[in-house]
């Protein structure tokens, strides 16, 4: 693999204290999350835009980090990046019996299963003795919703679970009942669990109706900008500032953008 010993090495040489970079001799594992979380967001960006012709480039952008944590690894005696890449190899063969051994997974979905199955035997191996949850392993720096989704994911696949999306949609109307009324006694504190809850539920709906929730409210995001844009665009046209016009001019605008399709 040349390639990626190259860059193994211009990362080793980015981190040398006699000719190294500042920036990177500074970096520790811990302040480098932010910046992988970033390079995450950056490569999901792109696809979710459809401007392939970028992906390579963010793709790398992320591989640096995967390369940066493998050589503080390295300088700390932790691990390197082949026991990476030997780890990443072993997964791949052992949760793909159907490719590498002998086992049957006919679609998509008895995939899924045998994946998780095994992800399930690795838990119990690595905490033995203790007790098991099916929530374990499911990391606390996701995104809340996306950690939502997760652990109502693992709490369906042993039955705890609406049967069908009437369920969800019914929980979803009576928590937002209950922070009606958390609003109307004007407690904080109560206001931002029943916040929270309502979140949650709205999580599981998603998750019956088979949607990301994640990828629904980047969607979402994304739409809202282009209208407040089509709004703020119009607004100057007319030599006018958003400051200056009462909501029902503003509406009006709003519903000009979706005539438009934005």
């Amino acid at each position: 693999m040349p390639d990626l010993q190259r860059l193994q090495q211009l990362m080793r040489q980015l981190r040398s204290p006699l000719s190294g970079c500042p920036w990177d001799l500074e970096q520790t594992f811990a302040s480098l999350v932010p910046h992988t979380l970033e390079e995450v967001y950056e490569v999901a960006e792109v696809i979710a835009t459809g401007d392939l012709t970028e992906l390579p480039t963010e793709l790398g952008d992320l591989l640096f980090q995967i390369l940066f944590y493998s050589q503080l690894g390295e300088e700390q005696g932790l691990f390197t990046l082949n026991e990476v890449l030997s780890a990443l190899e072993h997964k791949l063969v052992s949760r793909h019996p159907h490719v590498f051994g002998t086992a049957s997974a006919p679609d998509a979905a008895a995939v899924v299963m045998q994946w998780e199955a095994g992800k399930a035997l690795e838990r119990r191996a690595r905490q033995r003795g203790a007790v098991l949850s099916e929530l374990d392993d499911v990391p606390q720096a996701l995104p809340a919703l996306s950690r939502a989704r997760k652990l109502q994911k693992r709490a369906a696949r042993v039955g705890f679970d609406w049967p069908d999306v009437s369920g969800p949609w019914q929980k979803v109307r009576e928590e937002s009942t209950e922070l009606e009324l958390a609003i109307a006694q004007g407690e904080r504190a109560e206001i931002e669990s029943e916040l929270g809850d309502l979140l949650f539920a709205v999580v599981n709906l998603a998750r019956h109706l088979d949607t990301d929730p994640e990828a629904a409210l980047r969607a979402a995001n994304r739409k809202f900008e282009r209208r407040f844009r089509y709004v703020e665009t119009s607004l100057s046209a007319r030599d006018l500032r958003m400051e200056q016009c009462d909501l029902r001019t503003l509406d009006e605008l709003w519903d000009g953008a979706k005539r438009e399709g934005l």
